[in-house]
């Protein structure tokens, strides 16, 4: 299967971009659609990590506003993992490496990968990578976050049991954390070390 980008244009570049496309994708069915377009929101990608202190059980989730959320009826105050935008030439690792220090006062000591996935590829370009990351649960700050990017971040060092009962009772409510809490629960469920 094939597809042509015949155009992009420019409708906003602040900070974030909306493009729309001009865009025709042969069919399943055999021969090609019509040109259409489409608005896509260009945030760029992001890479986030659940950090996790294997040997006490605890685990770092963060609390900070996100305007997203403010028409949902819900708090904008969310509880989410540790996560930052990839800058041209970073590696995702990098990423969460660096935010894990600015978001939460820890250092990873060991990284692994659970997933990369799209967010929401029909109005968006935006891929996450997810990570879990080892950490030390006792250099946890209480207060994080950076005051020059308009930071105010809450940690929250918990156990992996009150995270999965706030998993099964729906106070988590973003993509990442719900994935990435699945799957530690997933993996601790199968009796084996999350690291191997």
């Amino acid at each position: 299967m094939h597809y042509q980008l015949i155009k992009k244009e420019s409708l906003y570049s602040g900070f974030f971009a909306l493009n729309k496309y001009h865009i025709k994708n042969q069919l399943f069915k055999g021969g090609w659609s019509e040109v259409y377009t489409r608005e896509i929101f260009e945030r760029g990608h992001a890479a986030a990590v659940l950090l996790f202190d294997s040997d006490k059980g605890r685990l770092i989730l963060i609390e900070q506003f996100r305007p997203g959320a403010m028409e949902t009826g819900n708090s904008p105050w969310l509880l989410e993992l540790v996560a930052g935008m990839i800058e041209e030439g970073e590696k995702p690792e990098d990423v969460v490496k660096r935010e894990s220090v600015e978001e939460s006062g820890c250092v990873i000591m060991k990284l692994k990968k659970i997933s990369e996935y799209f967010v929401s590829p029909g109005g968006t370009t935006e891929k996450v990578w997810l990570y879990l990351g080892k950490f030390d649960s006792s250099h946890a700050s209480e207060y994080a976050g950076l005051e020059s990017e308009n930071e105010d971040i809450k940690v929250h060092c918990v156990s992996t049991e009150q995270a999965f009962k706030w998993l099964k009772e729906g106070k988590l409510n973003n993509a990442m954390t719900i994935i990435a809490l699945q799957w530690l629960k997933i993996e601790l469920s199968n009796n084996q070390s999350v690291w191997s």
